[in-house]
Parts: structure tokens; C-alpha cells; sequence
């Protein structure tokens, strides 16, 4: 028995020790201590680290960045964790310091504390260990172990509390809710300490790129010399920072003490970059469409999808996760409305239920800012990929397919649609949440209303319905607005092309009223949408009175009970739901308009490329035969039944010249074409061994310094870059320019000459150092002193070893060829050497005939004797005149362009942008522009009081509810159903008439301003257009107009709106809790703070965005107009590295922007946040009956949007901000310099001046800068006589012209027409005076018509008599429409001789006394020169013709001859007494001519 009694008592004193283990203080205590010496180990082990960080330096470089597998989610993780310990440590204070305290309590607080502070450590190290580069192999041992126990005590804990419940032993719920959590998690961190290896990342560091080993390599490193070499701290920002977006910091502090430029903006993450992301997009691409059928807008889509799909899922879970936690607080409401009326379920409900709508809002925020971050991550990538893929795409279409789209068609791929698709991020997941949003209101509105819920569905979606149709409206407005907009927008970028020739025939206010009348149409649009725009705001603001009035009276006819707390529920959830209503019919637009853009970008990724098998490459010296062509047969439109070339046999051995001669149209381009491989074949075969150079008929020069456009991407080789220049008699021209080869040349080579732009694109060829050369005649643009040296240092020298094919229209460099093709009607006619061919046909025949009839004016002189002089001379031509000698390098006779700006700087600058705060001049001018800002006070006003109604109308709700249903309502039913009604009808017509009043405000203001812009435009000087790039015109005409059309009135009133919305907000709450005034305060200014912080860096990267933008547009625009001369080169991979680092340095200040605003939004969320919890603890801290239950849960309703609406306040300064730069730019562009009058009414000419067309130059002077470019330049010509000019490159003939013109204003001297000074009258009266047919021969998009007589003041007889006189009016009558025949962009369905010949039609029916020729005839044949000058000589036999030219025939035939040196007179008399005057420069330049002409036909 005493054995058994000692075993009883034995049992008894275990069973007590076991409970001790049960107890709560025995488990946190043993916690806590845990935790403890975690925290220690982890000091001991940073301090160890540091130690032997500071001992062994070792190199800090790494080829490969490894991070241990899962390192984010486990950070993720540890931060959850240390989270939830904050909460719980705060909630166990909170309550216990209300409700006393114990041991036990003691202890549990204590072991949330220690926690804390363990896993704060276990954050701060695993953030300090693995965000550096080093190599990591595993987590630390330590952790590793330390996970493993904190799983075991965690499950050991679990089980406790399951054995406690078992047994009904009553614990805190609390302790179940942290040991499920700890298990769970404790579970994530064994299985990944344990199991996790690490993983490679790729970056920037990888060894390929390191050496340059790859074409990436060169992109990345050319994109870290045009930006700041750092990689976004992103890309190795830890959780914390993540979360916060503190990464952001550094560039925003760096932002606030200086001027952002594109250097600060960091590189963008290798997978954010398009280097990184296309290879990846292209995988997915090429997998979609394995069996090859082509790319489908579906194929497409699944491509960007798989791409993407990881951030796609992510955003969707936080987008979840946003929309669950927005509703928390409508559905916590109403209980809270009880617990204030004093109906409280259990003790401190109240600290739970602020606790949960704390938490929720946390949520929310948190959640939110990471998924709107992520969304614009992805659009931006998904938006580079698409750009690079049109870019390449745009480099392979063959012909045929660019013919179907005009390059701005293309660039609008680009520009509209790749940014659409975009764009589009921000709406993918909005039809599914849209969804969870009415379902999740309907739930709520169910458990507080019963049944009446359904008149909830059914005015939700009668709202939805209702917006339908306007979205239609919409749509369809917005792409009428879009297609009008592209038509106005191609027709401006081929009129500022063009800016020159209308300014020098006076046509450009005509051209301004035609794009005037296409902004009309756009504009009948736009008011269309603005107008629909108005009804669908009116919608958006009516839809929640709508919907709460239908449902308070389906409660009143259910005879459901309405209390204070169900109503303020209920209002809440219709709060969210009016956003949900709005967005439905912006979702299902957006999706058909990004279904038009993937449709669009699809069909344009199946256009034809040029067919790949044209030419059969043959390795390089495989073969004797560098070009060979059988029975070839080629068309540029496949479907024609004609055949461009027919026919074609040709055999080309290594090192021979050959030349292609023939009349206009004979097909002598296409030939260089199918050897190019862009004609496509029909038949035959064409071999080809070697690499080739091109050299184009119409040059192709890039925007950027001349000596890339020579390189062309090769590495510098000084000597055979001096050889070059030299060649190409480029070193005098250099020597001109202020800057040598470093000189920028503007777009299209706007500040070269003809000739100089020809002569560098004959050097760029000659540095690839090619087997075959293909010259496409490259003489017609320069003199002709330079084409023989160019052909005599180029042909016959540098390329004497190389296989040469030119095409010419110069007969004298016909003898040289070791292979002659005559050409006509697509076929080779003759083929042979010169003496065999000659009298073998009529072809050649006919050209050598026209050319000998040119050189017959030369019989008037005896030019033997100086060609004798000349030859024995040697090879430069030697100079006598005034008894100096001086030798000659460059005798250029070519248009010489104001091509140099000066010392100051280069012609093309880094464009415009204005710097720091946007002043407030500028909101000034535009909210004063529409009828000097009256509408703006009425538009506040009706806003006002539309708050007043909207505040009013939730406070009657709210005040004549009941705060039970056993408490008797203060009004009736039917009352409150009324009074509401009212002021929701007040509200809605206070909401139409401010969208009507600002809808109108706007359009107004967007009309002036453009019409402002494109008069300021239209009226600058020609020196404008030379040193602005079209992009930057384009740029504000296009993006800029449209953010002020659609984007700049909405958001400038929304910035006025959502300010008296937030002070209504404030002065509700304060109204129950005015502590939250006083708290507001400081809060509002923290928010400026940050806000003003925020905008320097915004409003910098904001514009650099709008600067990046045009390099990107203007480089693929040049891409499209050369990609031949691309291709023939193989240049295709440099480009398209080139437009991937233009499109990463338009992405990064992209992505930064989005990352500085949700930096931005955070931290008000954040205070906000902060804000409403303290005014939640001081209504639960105020004594029962001191405040109405109902006007307090109004004002709780209110703080729920607080965070929402406060953020959307800062949010809304900051894009005003950065959207008014649009505002600034065009006002930029509104106060341009103009011209002088077009029309002085008190001196304007007779309608016959000139009457004899004498124009009397009197010691004129111009100098843009210094020096002077014409000296005081002083002669005379006379009335009715052909005049001359030449001279040599810089010598001031086009400037000559230009004063002629008044292209640019005299600084000293006049020039007298018949009498009249052209200084004092009107710049059209001057201009309509005289007639011009210029170098470049240029023809507009339209008809023939259009084209002859564009301000319509002939009749079609007087049209068609001066096509015939120019032999163009058989041509046009075999064409089907004639008169109104089509002309495509650039003239481009014409040859270059017919786009000449219709310049000079256009001179006969203006039938002016003065005509100006300038290098009128560089681009056409000896034929068609001498039917252009016989032309001349019939109809203009009693005018003045000056003419600037480069074949000497046109200017012998001139009465007099000008030669002009450096700006004054050298010479100037009648050719024959010239030509009598041996030592004459201009007797040594004819003799010159006559030597290369002559001996061409001396084998006759």
C-alpha cells in the first residue's frame, strides 16, 4: 500500500510538472529566450563578419552574380514575420494596459518584444549578407539550425493549444492565431534552409560581355556612354526597400540638388531592358508560330503573355489581395456604428475593430503600389520588345510591302500603337476584378439589406449598360479623332520636309491653311468626344446616387430596417462601386483598341521581307566572276504582268568598271537594285562573290557628326581616312566648317550642300574597303571640275583594283568602262566597249548625239591652246588671276549651304528643355487662354457646390437613420427618401454643368493654342527648320497636342476638384474628432514635403522622357528612308543595337518616373493611414453618448478614402505637373522669332512688277555669324538676259539666292527690282513674284494637279499646255486619272527626271519675269537637260534666268557669266569675252570641261 501510495503521490507531482509545460508562461518564456540567444548570435556573428571583411580585402569584381535560391521570398517571409510580432506586441499592450496586469501577461509581452527585435536582426542580416555580389553559396548554418527549432517549438506549441482545447481548458485565441502562423512559416524557412541551392543570375557582369565578346557586349557598352553606368538599385533592392520603394531615394535626393540629366538615370535590370527581354519575347514568338504560317494577333498575344507571365500572376495576386482588403472596411462599418451606440458583443471589440481596419488599409496600400508598379514595369517591357521587333521588321520589308505603308504609317506602329499595347498593362486584370468587386459588394449588401440587394445588381448594371453606348461613342470618336490627327500629322511631317521650297515659291500660308483645315476635321471629332465625354463623366458622378437611391427605396418598399450603420455600409460599398461602374466601359475600349493595335502590329510582322533567295552569295574568292546574272527577269510588283527588267544577262569578272547609261525611266536604278537583291525576281539566277558598297542616286545622310556617317561603324583608320578625304575633296569643305568632320549634320543633311552630301556618301563607301562597288550617278549633284576629280581619284584610283558598276548620264565617263550597258524599256540593249558599241545601235547614238549638240556652244572659242595650257599643267588646276598663284584642292562648283554656324556652337543642338520648376507663368497662360480664364471661378463654384449636395446628402443619410431599429427614426421614410433624391439631383446637375464648363474650357484652349503654334511655326525663319530637327516639331504637334486636346483640362481640373473633395473630407471629420484636424496638419505638410521632393526629379525625368522620345521616332525614321543603303552594307545588326539603346534610354527615365511616383504615393497612403487609425482610437476612447454614433461612423466612412483621396491629391499635383511640360513646349514653340510681313498693305508692288526683271545688287553683306559669308557683294543683271553663277563651295552662290529670296535677311547692302527695294515690301509679294526650280526636285502627296498649282489659280487648259511644253503631258493622259492621278509621299511613283521636269512646269505657269535655276538639272540626263534648257529658251526668251549650275554647257549658254570667291565678285562679263581671257578662272574651268568631253568622242 505505501509503495502504491508513493507511485500515486510520484504521478500526482509528474501530472503537475507536465501542466507546467502547458502553461503559457513556461512556452514564452522558453520563447523568449530562444529568441535571445538567436539575437546575440547573430550580433556575434555580424561582429565576426566585419572583422574579417576589414582583414581580407579581397578583388570585389565577380564574373557571375549567384544568389541563394529563393533569397526574396525567404526576406518576404522574415519581414511577415516580424510584422506580425510588431501587431501582436502593440494589440497584447493596448489590451493589457487596459485591463491590468499579470505575470504571465508580463512574460507574453516580453516574448513578442524579443522576438521583434530576433527577427528585425534576421532581416537587417539576411538583407546586409546576400544583397552584395558576393557568392553565397547556402544560407548560414546558424540560421539554418535556428529555423529548424524555431518549426519544432512552433508545431510543439500547436499541439498545446489542440490538447488544451481538448480539453476546454479556456486560452486566448490569440495563441492559436501566432501558432498557426508559426508553423507555416517556421515549415517555408525549413524547407528552403534546408533543401534551397543556389541560383545563377545573370547580369551585366557576365563574362561575355565583360571582353565584348558579343553584339549585346557593344549595345550595353554604347548604352552605358549615353547614361549613367549604374544598374537600377532595383534590380538588388531588398524586400523593405521593395516594399517602400526606398531604392528610389538615391535618384530623387540626387534630383532635389541638381538638374537631372540622362547620365543620373541608372541602366535598367538586364530582364527590364530590351537586350535583355527580346531574345526571350523573340523564343516565345518563333515557338507560337512553329509550323511557320506567319505571326496572328493570337500568336502575338501568347508570346507578350509567356513573356511576362510571372509578373502577370503576381500583380494579379496583389490586384486580389487590394480589392479583399478595400472592402474590409464597408463590412466592418456598421458593427463599428454599434460598438459607438454602445452595443458591444464582447470586450475590446473596439481596439479589434481598429486594428482590423488599420491592418486593412496597410494592406491595401502596401499592395496597391506594388501592383500599379508592377503593371507599368511590364508595359514598359512589353513595349520595348514590340518596338524592337517593328524596328527590325522595318529593316527586312522588301518594297513592294513598304509601297502599302508610308513611312509615317510605319512610325505610328511605333509611336501609337507599341505604346497602346503598353499602355494596356494597367487594364489586364481589370474585367475579372470587376467581377470580384460587384460580387464581394452584393455579399456585404446582402448581410445589411436582405433582398433589397438586388435593386443594387440592377442599377449596377443598368449604370454599366448605360456607359456602353457612350464607350461606344467614344471609341469611335477617339479613332475618327486618330485617323483625322494621322492624315493632319503626315501632312505636316511632309511639309515641314518640304519647308524650303514652299517658303521659296511663297506657298507656305497656303499649306498652313490646308493643315488648318485637316486640324477642322480633327477638331469636329474632338468636339464630338469631349461632348460624349461630358455624359460619361455625368454617369460616372451620378452612378452611386443612382444606385443608393434604388436601393434605399427597394429597403423602404421590402420594409427592411434602415439603421445608421446599414445605411453608412452601404454607402461605403457603393463608394467603391462607382469606380467599378466607370471602369467597365474604359476596360472594354481599351481592350478593342489594343485589339486594333495587336492586329495592326500583327499584320504588319507578315508583311513580305525581300525574298532571301534573290541572290546566291558565293564565298568570298571562290570564284572569278564577281556578278553574274542569267535569264534574269525582275518586277517590282509581282502581280504586274510586265516585268520591270527583262530579260537580263550579264557577266562581271573581279576588277572590272562597268557602266549603265540610258535615258530617264530605262531601268537603269532597278539593275543596282536586283544586284542589291531589293528588285524581287521573277526568273533566273544572280550570283554574286564578295561584299558590296552602295552609293545612292539621292543621298542618304544620318543625323550625327560626319565622321560616323564616313566610319559607318568601322574602327578609325586615320590614314585611310585622310586618303578618303582626300579622294573625295572633302578637306577643304571640313577646313570651312567651324567643327571639321565633328560638325553635326543636321536631319537629312539640311546643312551640307547637294554636292557635299553626295561626296560623303561616295567616302563612307570607299572606307568599308568592298569587293563591289555600285554607284548610282554619283556625279550629277557636284560640278564639273569635282566629278572628274571624283572620278579620276575614286573610279580610276582607290577603286582601280574593285569591281565597279556606275550608272551616269555624263557620256564623257563612258570611254573608261571595260563594260558599257545601254539601257532602255527594262532591257540591255548594247553591251560592249565604247568603240564596239557606238555604231552597233541607235541608243547610244542618241545619248553621245545630245551630248555632242550640249558641247557644240563650245565651238565659239578656240579652247586648244588652254587645253594645252591645262594639260601641261598637270593634273590641278592652277589659278591666275591679279598676278597671284594659288593651288587649288577643292574647285567645287556646288550650291554652298550656310552650313557653318560659327564659333558658338554646332547648327543641330541638344534640343531645347527648360529646367526646374514649371513656372507658374504657365498655368497662367493656359488656364486664361479659353476666354481670359472666365470660366474658371464657375467651374469651382458648381464644384463646390456639387461637394456641398454630395457631403449633404450622406450626412441626411446618416443624421434621419435610427442607430438601432428599435429606436424611433427622426423622419419618415418616405421623407428621407425625398430630401435624398433631392440633393442627389442637385449633385448631378452641379456635376453636368462642371464637366460641361470644363469640357469646354479645354477645347477652346486646345484650339488656340495650336492655331498659335503652327502660326509661329509657319512664320520662323528658314534658319529655324535648318537647325531644328522635324521630330521635335512633330513631337509637340503630335504627343503635346494631344495631352492638351484629351489629358492636360482633366487633369488640371482634377487637381482643383480632388483639393476640395480632401478639404471636405477634413472638415466632416474634424467635425466629430477635431484632433484629426490638428493631426491633419502636420500630415499635409509631411505630404508637401515629400511631394516637393518628389517633383524636381519627377518633372526632369518627365521631360526627359518627352527628349528621348524624338532620337527614338527620327532614328527609325532615317532607318526606313535608307535601309537599302543598310542592307547594302549589312549594316542591319549595328542599327538595330543602335535602336535598342535609343529605346532602353527612353524606357529608363520611364521607369523611374513610376518608381518615384508610387514612392511618392506610399508615404501619404502611409500618414494617412496613420491619421485615420488615431482618429479611430479617439472615437473608441470617447466616452458612450458624447458624440452621435451616426455622424461619427460618417466620418469614419469619409477616413476610408482618406489615404486613397489624399494620394490622389499629391499624385494629381505631380502629373499636372509633369503634363503642363506639354503646355510649355508648345508655348516654347509659339514665340519663335518670325519672319519679316508677308504683305506690307502701304507698299505693296504692282500686280506687273517686275516689269523688266533687273535686279541691281548694291554692296550686300550677310553674316549668321562671323565671318562674313558675302563681303559687299556689288553687280547688276540686267533685265531679260540669262545669267550664270558659279563658283566654288563656301563662295556665297546660295546665300546669293537665298538674300535674293529674302530665305535670309541681309546684314547690310539692298537689293532693287525694277525700281523697288525687295527690303520694303511684303515677303509673298516678293516670293509670288519669282519663279524658282530647285536642286532637290520636290513633289507633294496628292494629285498632279495639287502639285502644279496647289493655291488653284489656273484652269486644267493652262495646266495641260505647260505639261506639254515640258513633254510631260503624254505621260500623264496614259495615266487612268489624269489631272488628279495619284503622287505618292516624296513623289516616289515619279523618277527623278519627271519630279524635274513637273518643277518646271510649275515655274511656266506661274509665268514670272524672274527665274531662278539652282542646280535645276544635277539629276537628269544630257537629254533631258537640253529639253529642259531648249524649254527655257522658248518661254522665257524675255525674262531674267539666274542660273547656279554644274554642267558648263547650261551656263555657256547664259548672256552672262558671275564667278563668286569667297563672298564678292571675281568675275563677271559676257562667256565669250571670258572664255578670250586665257588666264580666266572660268576660261580654265570650260577648258577642263571641254578636255574630259572631247576626248570621251575623239575615238569618233
Amino acid at each position: 500500500m505505501k509503495l502504491f501510495a508513493s507511485e500515486s503521490s510520484l504521478l500526482m507531482s509528474s501530472a503537475t510538472s507536465f501542466d507546467f509545460f502547458l502553461k503559457p508562461i513556461f512556452l514564452h518564456g522558453l520563447y523568449a529566450s530562444l529568441h535571445l540567444v538567436l539575437l546575440l548570435s547573430l550580433l556575434v556573428l555580424w561582429v565576426v563578419n566585419r572583422v574579417n571583411e576589414a582583414g581580407g580585402e579581397g578583388s570585389k569584381e565577380r564574373l557571375r552574380q549567384r544568389k541563394v535560391f529563393w533569397y526574396k521570398q525567404t526576406l518576404a517571409c522574415c519581414f511577415i514575420v516580424l510584422a506580425f510580432n510588431i501587431v501582436l506586441c502593440f494589440l497584447s499592450y493596448f489590451y493589457w494596459y487596459r485591463n491590468g496586469w499579470s505575470e504571465d501577461k508580463l512574460v507574453t509581452l516580453s516574448d513578442y518584444a524579443v522576438k521583434t527585435l530576433a527577427w528585425g536582426a534576421t532581416c537587417i542580416y539576411l538583407q546586409c549578407q546576400f544583397s552584395k555580389s558576393g557568392e553565397q553559396k547556402k544560407f548560414p548554418f546558424l540560421l539554418r539550425i535556428w529555423w529548424v527549432f524555431y518549426f519544432s517549438i512552433s508545431c510543439y506549441c500547436l499541439v498545446i493549444d489542440v490538447v488544451l482545447d481538448k480539453k476546454h481548458v479556456s486560452f486566448p485565441s490569440l495563441y492559436l492565431v501566432s501558432d498557426v502562423f508559426s508553423v507555416v512559416t517556421g515549415l517555408f524557412l525549413c524547407v528552403v534552409g534546408l533543401f534551397g541551392r543556389n541560383e545563377g543570375e545573370d547580369t551585366l557582369l557576365e563574362e561575355p560581355l565583360l571582353n565584348g565578346g558579343s553584339s549585346v557586349g557593344k549595345g550595353v557598352e554604347l548604352s552605358k556612354k549615353k547614361g549613367g553606368d549604374a544598374v537600377t538599385p532595383y534590380s538588388n533592392a531588398g524586400i523593405f526597400s521593395i516594399l517602400t520603394f526606398s531604392w528610389m531615394g538615391p535618384l530623387i535626393a540626387a534630383g532635389n540638388e541638381k538638374t537631372l540629366d540622362l547620365e543620373d538615370v541608372p541602366q535598367l535590370d538586364s530582364s527590364d531592358s530590351v537586350v535583355g527581354a527580346l531574345p526571350n519575347f523573340r523564343n516565345r514568338l518563333e515557338s507560337a508560330d512553329s509550323e511557320g504560317s506567319g505571326v496572328t494577333t493570337l500568336k502575338l498575344v501568347k508570346a507578350l503573355f509567356f513573356s511576362a507571365w510571372k509578373d502577370i500572376f503576381w500583380t494579379a495576386l496583389l490586384a486580389f489581395m487590394y480589392t479583399v482588403a478595400s472592402y474590409v472596411g464597408p463590412y466592418i462599418i456598421g458593427t463599428f456604428v454599434q460598438y459607438l451606440s454602445g452595443r458591444r458583443e464582447f470586450k475590446n471589440e473596439g481596439y479589434l475593430l481598429v486594428t482590423a481596419f488599420f491592418i486593412a488599409k496597410l494592406v491595401e496600400c502596401i499592395s496597391q503600389r506594388r501592383w500599379f508598379f508592377k503593371l507599368q514595369q511590364v508595359g514598359l517591357r512589353l513595349r520595348a520588345v514590340l518596338v524592337a521587333m517593328i524596328y527590325n521588321k522595318g529593316l527586312t520589308l522588301s518594297c513592294q510591302s513598304k509601297q502599302s505603308h508610308t513611312s509615317g504609317e510605319i512610325v505610328n506602329f511605333m509611336t501609337v500603337d507599341a505604346e497602346r499595347v503598353g499602355d494596356f498593362s494597367w487594364y489586364m486584370h481589370e474585367l475579372w476584378l470587376i467581377a470580384l468587386q460587384v460580387a464581394l459588394a452584393l455579399l456585404i449588401l446582402y448581410k445589411n439589406l436582405g433582398l433589397a440587394c438586388i435593386a443594387t445588381l440592377v442599377t449596377t448594371v443598368l449604370s454599366m449598360l448605360a456607359n456602353i453606348p457612350l464607350g461606344k461613342m467614344l471609341e469611335k470618336f477617339q479613332d475618327k479623332l486618330m485617323e483625322s490627327k494621322d492624315k493632319r500629322m503626315k501632312a505636316t511631317s511632309e511639309i515641314l520636309r518640304n519647308m524650303r521650297i514652299l517658303k521659296l515659291q511663297g506657298w507656305e500660308m497656303k499649306f498652313l491653311s490646308k493643315i488648318i483645315g485637316l486640324r477642322n476635321v480633327e477638331e469636329g471629332w474632338l468636339k464630338r468626344f469631349v461632348y460624349t465625354n461630358v455624359m460619361s463623366s455625368f454617369v460616372f458622378w451620378v452612378a452611386p446616387s443612382f444606385v443608393s437611391v434604388a436601393t434605399f427605396s427597394a429597403c423602404m418598399f421590402l420594409r427592411v430596417p434602415l439603421d445608421s450603420g446599414k445605411v453608412l455600409s452601404a454607402l461605403a460599398t457603393f463608394k467603391i462601386l462607382q469606380g467599378t461602374i466607370d471602369s467597365l466601359p474604359d476596360t472594354v475600349s481599351m481592350i478593342a483598341q489594343t485589339k486594333v493595335s495587336l492586329d495592326r502590329i500583327a499584320s504588319f510582322l507578315q508583311l513580305d521581307d525581300l525574298q532571301p533567295d534573290v541572290i546566291e552569295k558565293l564565298p568570298r574568292g571562290s570564284s572569278d566572276t564577281a556578278i553574274e546574272i542569267v535569264d534574269g527577269n525582275f518586277s517590282w510588283d509581282l502581280s504586274s504582268s510586265s516585268a520591270t527588267l527583262k530579260d537580263i544577262n550579264l557577266k562581271v569578272c573581279h576588277g572590272m568598271r562597268v557602266v549603265v547609261c540610258g535615258t530617264v525611266g530605262s531601268g537603269k536604278s532597278s539593275l543596282l537594285s536586283c544586284i542589291l537583291g531589293e528588285l524581287p525576281k521573277i526568273s533566273g539566277t544572280l550570283k554574286l562573290c564578295g561584299t558590296k558598297a552602295y552609293v545612292a542616286q539621292s543621298p542618304w545622310i544620318q543625323s550625327g557628326k560626319i565622321e560616323e556617317n564616313i566610319l559607318f561603324g568601322k574602327e578609325m583608320d586615320r590614314e585611310r581616312y585622310d586618303r578618303v578625304l582626300e579622294a573625295c575633296t572633302l578637306k577643304k569643305d571640313l577646313e570651312i566648317l567651324s567643327f571639321g568632320d565633328q560638325t553635326i549634320i543636321g536631319e537629312r543633311g539640311i546643312n551640307l550642300s547637294g554636292g557635299q552630301k553626295q561626296r560623303v556618301q561616295i567616302a563612307r563607301a570607299l572606307y568599308q574597303d568592298d569587293d563591289i562597288y555600285l554607284f548610282d550617278d554619283p556625279f550629277s549633284a557636284v560640278d564639273a571640275h569635282t566629278g572628274s576629280h571624283l572620278f579620276k581619284e575614286v573610279l580610276l584610283g582607290i577603286l582601280s583594283s574593285k569591281t565597279v558598276i556606275y550608272v551616269t548620264h555624263q557620256v564623257e565617263f563612258l570611254p573608261a568602262a571595260d563594260l558599257i550597258l545601254v539601257m532602255k524599256d527594262g532591257r540591255i540593249t548594247q553591251a560592249g566597249k565604247y568603240n564596239d558599241i557606238l555604231n552597233s545601235g541607235t541608243d547610244l547614238m542618241e545619248l553621245v548625239g545630245a551630248h555632242k549638240k550640249a558641247l557644240s556652244a563650245l565651238d565659239i572659242v578656240d579652247a586648244g591652246s588652254i587645253s594645252e595650257k591645262i594639260i601641261s599643267e598637270g593634273d590641278g588646276a592652277t589659278k591666275c588671276a591679279n598676278g597671284k598663284m594659288e593651288k587649288e584642292e577643292n574647285q567645287g562648283n556646288e550650291s554652298g549651304k550656310v552650313d557653318d554656324v560659327g564659333p558658338k556652337g554646332q547648327l543641330v543642338q541638344e534640343e531645347e528643355r527648360e529646367k526646374g520648376k514649371v513656372g507658374f507663368s504657365v498655368y497662367w497662360k493656359y488656364i486664361t487662354t479659353a476666354y481670359g480664364g472666365a470660366l474658371v471661378p464657375l467651374i469651382l463654384l458648381v464644384q463646390i457646390l456639387f461637394q456641398i449636395f454630395q457631403i449633404g446628402s450622406n450626412y441626411w443619410m446618416a443624421w434621419a437613420s435610427p442607430v438601432s431599429s428599435d429606436v424611433k427614426p427622426p423622419v419618415g421614410s418616405f421623407t428621407l427618401i425625398i430630401v435624398y433624391l433631392a440633393l442627389a439631383i442637385g449633385s448631378a446637375i452641379s456635376v453636368l454643368a462642371r464637366a460641361t464648363l470644363l469640357n469646354i474650357a479645354g477645347y477652346k484652349t486646345a484650339t488656340l493654342l495650336f492655331e498659335k503654334m503652327h502660326l509661329c511655326i509657319f512664320r520662323a525663319p528658314m534658319s529655324f527648320f535648318d537647325s531644328t530637327p522635324s521630330g521635335r516639331i512633330l513631337n509637340r504637334a503630335s504627343t503635346d497636342q494631344s495631352a492638351v486636346d484629351l489629358n492636360i483640362p482633366y487633369q488640371v481640373g482634377s487637381f482643383a476638384f480632388s483639393v476640395i473633395h480632401l478639404l471636405g473630407i477634413i472638415v466632416v471629420m474634424s467635425q466629430v474628432a477635431w484632433q484629426t484636424f490638428i493631426i491633419s496638419i502636420p500630415v499635409i505638410a509631411t505630404c508637401i514635403w515629400y511631394q516637393q521632393c518628389y517633383i524636381s526629379s519627377a518633372r526632369e525625368l518627365s521631360r526627359l522622357v518627352g527628349v528621348c522620345k524624338a532620337p527614338v521616332i527620327q532614328h527609325f525614321a532615317e532607318t526606313i528612308s535608307g535601309a537599302t543603303t543598310i542592307r547594302s552594307f549589312d549594316q542591319e545588326s549595328r542599327f538595330q543595337e543602335t535602336n535598342m539603346i535609343l529605346t532602353d534610354a527612353y524606357s529608363r527615365p520611364k521607369f523611374h518616373i513610376a518608381g518615384a511616383m508610387e514612392w511618392l504615393c506610399f508615404r501619404p497612403d502611409m500618414l494617412t493611414s496613420i491619421t485615420f487609425a488615431f482618429s479611430l482610437f479617439f472615437l473608441i476612447s470617447i466616452p458612450e453618448g458624447v458624440i452621435d454614433p451616426a455622424i461619427a461612423g460618417l466620418a469614419v466612412m469619409y477616413g476610408l478614402n482618406l489615404n486613397i483621396l489624399q494620394t490622389w491629391v499629391v499624385w494629381t499635383i505631380c502629373n499636372m505637373e509633369n503634363k503642363i511640360i506639354s503646355v510649355e513646349r508648345m508655348l516654347q514653340y509659339s514665340n519663335i522669332p518670325s519672319e519679316p510681313a508677308l504683305v506690307i498693305e502701304s507698299n505693296r508692288p504692282d500686280r506687273s512688277w517686275p516689269y523688266h526683271g533687273e535686279v541691281r545688287i548694291l554692296d550686300l553683306q550677310y553674316a549668321p555669324h562671323m565671318p562674313l559669308v558675302l563681303r559687299g557683294l556689288t553687280c547688276t543683271f540686267l533685265g531679260g538676259l540669262k545669267t550664270g553663277i558659279v563658283g566654288r563651295t563656301g563662295s556665297g552662290k546660295s546665300t546669293l539666292m537665298q538674300t535674293l529670296f529674302r530665305i535670309v535677311e541681309p546684314a547690310a547692302g539692298q537689293i532693287i527690282i525694277d525700281g523697288v527695294n525687295i527690303s520694303s515690301i511684303g515677303l509673298h509679294d516678293l516670293r509670288s513674284r519669282l519663279s524658282i526650280i530647285p536642286q532637290d526636285p520636290t513633289m507633294f502627296e496628292g494629285t498632279i494637279r495639287s502639285n502644279l498649282d496647289p493655291l488653284e489659280e489656273n484652269t486644267d487648259e493652262q495646266i495641260w499646255e505647260a505639261l506639254d511644253k515640258c513633254q510631260l503631258g503624254d505621260g500623264v493622259r496614259k495615266k487612268e486619272g489624269r489631272l488628279d492621278s495619284s503622287v505618292n509621299e516624296n513623289g516616289e511613283n515619279w523618277s527623278m527626271g519627271q519630279r524635274q521636269l513637273v518643277c518646271l512646269a510649275r515655274v511656266l505657269l506661274k509665268k514670272n519675269k524672274i527665274l531662278v535655276l539652282d542646280e535645276a538639272t544635277a539629276s537628269v540626263d544630257t537629254a533631258t537637260d537640253n529639253l529642259i534648257q531648249t524649254t527655257l529658251r522658248e518661254h522665257f526668251f524675255d525674262c531674267t534666268v539666274i542660273t547656279i549650275a554644274h554642267r558648263i554647257t547650261s551656263v555657256l549658254d547664259s548672256d552672262m557669266v558671275l564667278l563668286l570667291s569667297h563672298g564678292l565678285v571675281e568675275e563677271y562679263d559676257f562667256p565669250a569675252r571670258l572664255l578670250e581671257n586665257k588666264s580666266s578662272s572660268f576660261a580654265q574651268l570650260v577648258a577642263e570641261y571641254t578636255v574630259r568631253s572631247k576626248s570621251s568622242l575623239a575615238t569618233e
